[in-house]
């Protein structure tokens, strides 16, 4: 009996342990994802004066450039809530656009709210293609007699449709 006692005094400690565990697991985590620059950072940048090396050095590399345009370039960056095992949720995402003038020189920042835009769901559907399935074994044998070298005058000029 002193025994069985003295095992239920040590489980509780541990016991208070694991839950212990368990809720710091449980603690909502809040991280910054991708380039969020400070807003201080951005008052630096003057439109007309500051330069494409100096928005580089202020701000740091961007999340991205313009396809098509070399002189926009996209700081991309959110906040994002992680509880456990739960499915983060994004507390708010800002996208700074700063476009450059042909000499490299700014030329306009703008700052937009991201957050409520909705994510772009891809279609996993395939389209039909016309034609056979041909085994590998059916494309060789379809394929003898069809190759030869211009001096044995066995190809063919014409498809072999």
């Amino acid at each position: 009996m002193h025994n069985h006692l003295r095992n239920r005094l040590m489980a509780a400690p541990l016991a208070l342990l694991v839950c212990a565990g368990l809720l710091a697991g449980c603690e909502e985590q809040v991280d910054v994802r991708g380039n969020l620059p400070d807003a201080k950072l951005l008052t630096e940048i003057r439109p007309g004066k500051t330069t494409r090396a100096e928005v580089a050095d202020i701000l740091g590399a961007p999340s991205t450039t313009a396809t098509f345009e070399k002189e926009i370039w996209y700081y991309i960056g959110g906040k994002v809530k992680t509880v456990a095992f739960f499915k983060p949720e994004l507390l708010n995402r800002n996208v700074i656009t700063v476009r450059f003038d042909k000499t490299g020189v700014v030329e306009q920042i703008e700052k937009d709210d991201a957050t409520d835009e909705k994510p772009i769901v891809l279609v996993e559907r395939e389209t039909p293609t016309r034609g056979k399935d041909l085994t590998v074994i059916q494309q060789l044998i379809g394929n003898l007699g069809r190759f030869g070298t211009p001096e044995s005058g066995s190809l063919r000029d014409e498809a072999p449709y």
